[in-house]
């Protein structure tokens, strides 16, 4: 078996990579820092088949190019982990840093899983799991982008979920929706979490293990399930508000 994660050189994509070479399986990671990977290689079990490949999937190129280079190869599990947030007020925010979020959250993901999606099917097998957030369920003022981007990651695998599932197909897809989680992805957004994260070895496995038994949405905190049943039943302009004053904190 092997897996593809891309965002492998740190937090969630990192722990992943671990849970999965425990388990056996073969891993191709991508990253746009191949140092940073090397080191994740070396921490792996010396038994598992390790490739490295150096990518910024930020340029929508080089996600088609990713592709391109492994698409002859058996891959089992694609897990869409790249991804990162930027804080700030949306007209202050610099545009070409979010164009880059938008290629990186949106585009690369939408690329991979279309692409994959086609592979897994010819085959008649597969499994994606695409990294979202809870932020995928909510509008995100002081963090517009970056909610915006999860929710389309979010709509988009449930619609595709729908849709192998009314085929009755052997290929799988997921979504995984954290609250904060213990990772470098406040450091990289320049913000500090107002909710205390969960440990990120927890969130990988459980995505994981919830992942193989076909969960559409998966969500390790009960915190965050308990908010998401309630937000259902709460105004949008409320919950904007209520987000705004969680967001200010960071």
């Amino acid at each position: 078996m092997q897996a593809l994660i891309t965002g492998a050189s740190s937090g969630m994509g990192e722990e992943m990579a671990k849970y999965l070479a425990g388990m056996g399986w073969d891993l191709i990671l991508v990253a746009r820092r191949a140092d940073r990977l090397k080191s994740v290689e070396n921490s792996l079990p010396k038994s598992i088949k390790v490739t490295i490949i150096s990518a910024d999937l930020s340029n929508p190129e080089n996600a088609k190019n990713l592709f391109e280079q492994v698409k002859d190869r058996k891959i089992d599990l694609l897990i869409n982990n790249a991804g990162f947030g930027i804080f700030g007020e949306f007209a202050e925010v610099d545009l070409d840093r979010e164009i880059e979020l938008i290629n990186t959250n949106v585009t690369a993901v939408h690329i991979l899983t279309k692409l994959f999606l086609q592979k897994f099917l010819s085959e008649d097998k597969g499994r994606i799991i695409n990294v979202a957030s809870s932020a995928g369920f909510l509008a995100g003022p002081l963090m517009a982008s970056y909610y915006a981007s999860k929710n389309y990651v979010v709509r988009l695998t449930q619609a595709i979920y729908e849709e192998l599932r009314r085929k009755k197909s052997n290929v799988h897809i997921s979504c995984f929706c954290p609250g904060p989680v213990k990772t470098d992805f406040n450091n990289v957004a320049g913000v500090r979490f107002a909710i205390k994260g969960i440990d990120s070895t927890y969130a990988a496995r459980y995505c994981i293990d919830k992942a193989f038994k076909n969960k559409m949405i998966i969500m390790p905190s009960f915190t965050m399930k308990c908010a998401n049943f309630l937000m259902r039943f709460v105004p949008h302009k409320m919950l904007t508000r209520i987000n705004y004053n969680i967001q200010k904190k960071k």
